[in-house]
């Protein structure tokens, strides 16, 4: 049965960056989050809050898994079902307007804007989900890693004494960095108290699955590959979040494909004759789960 509502403290005001004196530490903070955001040329407020998955979520949840697995053979649904079992572990966003509506009411799916939380892959072997997302990496790994990122995954994914976490960092694309550091922050502070209680949260590594964006060089002409060769403005690889650029500075290794042949939803807008086509890519980082805590702590400076 899930647990009661408990609200996460994910309070982070985009326009004044300074420093405060409330303790955003707590995962039973009711503070909202302030973020402002450009909607066809106008800035908006929306209030944000974080909280534990529930049920209702259960839709929004399988979107956001839906627009960085794309065609992957994996249980969306039994994957959504587990990130809400375990709901003491991780959050979702939602508009904190949404927050004191009755609970029989229908919830758009749009409703959940973020999920952030971690999946054991080296215990719960006989869910369905679990074993193809293992299967998943070794075939990823095995069809686009090099010989030693190759053999490094499989090794972690057949000793269970080094527990591997699925890193899930997931959200839509207007909603900014900043969310990310309260968000992950709470993150490892469930983990660790999920651990005090002899939970399986006592990861070695972690895994994290990107997804970025980069220019297509063989559709690009002459005029655009000069740009490039000499350190254009536009950058020719977009992060769709932002932060995990800070995750990939760190990994152990890493590998990445192309996922052009597949419907993304990652990063919306409209292709003009004159923009320079991306193409969608997911990048597969490995790293060390005592490392964690330093990245936030770099994401944290980075984004403020």
């Amino acid at each position: 049965m899930a647990a009661p509502v408990k609200k996460r403290d994910i309070q982070r005001n985009i326009e004044d960056r300074s420093s405060d004196d409330e303790d955003h530490s707590s995962s039973n903070s009711e503070d909202n989050e302030r973020n402002v955001i450009e909607e066809q040329g106008m800035e908006i407020q929306v209030d944000f809050e974080g909280r534990n998955p529930l049920d209702p979520d259960y839709h929004g949840i399988k979107t956001l898994l839906q627009q960085l697995f794309l065609k992957a053979h994996i249980d969306l649904g039994g994957l959504t079902d587990m990130i809400i079992s375990q709901n003491y572990v991780g959050s979702v966003v939602k508009q904190s307007e949404d927050l004191e509506e009755s609970d029989d009411e229908d919830n758009d799916i749009n409703d959940v804007f973020g999920v952030t939380t971690v999946i054991n892959l080296s215990s719960g072997q006989n869910y369905l989900c679990i074993q193809q997302l293992r299967d998943l990496l070794k075939q990823l790994a095995n069809e686009h890693a090099t010989d030693a990122t190759n053999s490094m995954i499989k090794n972690i994914l057949e000793n269970d004494s080094e527990a591997l976490g699925l890193l899930i960092n997931e959200r839509f694309v207007n909603i900014p960095a900043q969310i990310s550091v309260p968000l992950l922050e709470n993150l490892t502070s469930e983990i660790k108290r999920a651990n005090n209680k002899r939970m399986a949260f006592d990861f070695s590594y972690y895994v994290l699955i990107c997804k970025l964006y980069k220019m297509e060089e063989q559709k690009m002409g002459k005029k655009a590959k000069s740009k490039k060769k000499s350190n254009a403005e536009e950058p020719t690889v977009i992060w769709s979040n932002p932060e995990e650029e800070i995750f990939a500075e760190d990994a152990t290794c890493s590998f990445e494909f192309s996922v052009e042949k597949e419907s993304d939803s990652g990063l919306s807008g409209t292709w003009t004759e004159g923009d320079d086509e991306m193409v969608p890519y997911r990048r597969v980082l490995l790293f060390e789960a005592t490392k964690l805590q330093s990245i936030i702590d770099k994401i944290k400076n980075h984004v403020s």
